[in-house]
C-alpha cells in the first residue's frame, strides 16, 4: 500500500476546511493542535489558508483512559491556549483518528477550560478503526490498514507518513 503524500492531503484539508467553516458561518475560528502530530498538522494547515492566529496545544496524556494502564509519556508537556474557549468556535486538529480516544481525551480536557459554541475535528489520516462514535469534520485521507499495521507522521518539515508493521 502506498501512502498519501501529506502535502497533498494538507491543500485538500485546506480547501475542504474553508467550505466548511463558510457553511457554519464561522469566521474567527480558534484553532488547537494535539501533541505531537497534531500540531505539526495544524501548522502545515495554518501556512496552507495563509493564517496567522494563534495555535493553541493540547496534551492528553493526563486525559487518556489507558493512563493507569499505559503510564505516563516521558514527554508530558502543559497544554498552552493562548485565548478562551468559552462560546468560541474551536477546530481540533490531529494526525492520525483510529480509535478516537486521543479525540475524546482531548474533548474532555477542552471542556475543562469552558464550553465551546462548537469543535470541528480535522485529521490528515482517519484509519477507519472507531472504538468510539467520533469521526473528523475535514480528513485528508481514510485508510483501512492490516490489523499489524500502523501510521507514523514524522515532521514537522516536511511532513512524512511511514506504513509500519506492529506485533499485536
Amino acid at each position: 500500500m502506498s501512502l498519501p503524500n501529506p502535502a497533498d492531503l494538507i491543500s485538500q484539508m485546506a480547501t475542504r476546511l474553508k467550505a466548511h467553516l463558510a457553511q457554519r458561518d464561522i469566521s474567527e475560528p480558534r484553532y488547537i493542535g494535539i501533541r505531537t502530530g497534531g500540531i505539526w498538522v495544524a501548522q502545515a494547515l495554518l501556512k496552507e489558508l495563509a493564517s496567522d492566529a494563534p495555535l493553541g496545544t493540547l496534551d492528553v496524556s493526563f486525559y487518556r483512559d489507558d493512563f493507569s494502564q499505559n503510564g505516563l509519556h516521558p514527554q508530558v508537556r502543559p497544554s498552552a491556549l493562548p485565548f478562551e474557549i468559552e462560546g468560541q468556535h474551536l477546530v481540533l486538529i490531529d494526525d492520525v483518528l483510529m480509535s478516537g480516544r486521543t479525540i475524546r481525551a482531548a474533548m474532555n480536557e477542552l471542556f475543562d477550560y469552558g464550553r465551546p459554541a462548537s469543535v470541528t475535528l480535522v485529521c490528515l489520516l482517519d484509519l477507519d478503526a472507531g472504538e468510539l462514535p467520533i469521526r473528523p469534520n475535514v480528513v485528508g485521507a481514510t485508510l483501512t490498514l492490516a490489523a499489524n499495521q500502523r501510521v507514523k507522521l514524522s515532521g514537522p518539515e516536511p511532513l512524512t507518513l511511514e506504513l509500519q508493521d506492529v506485533t499485536l
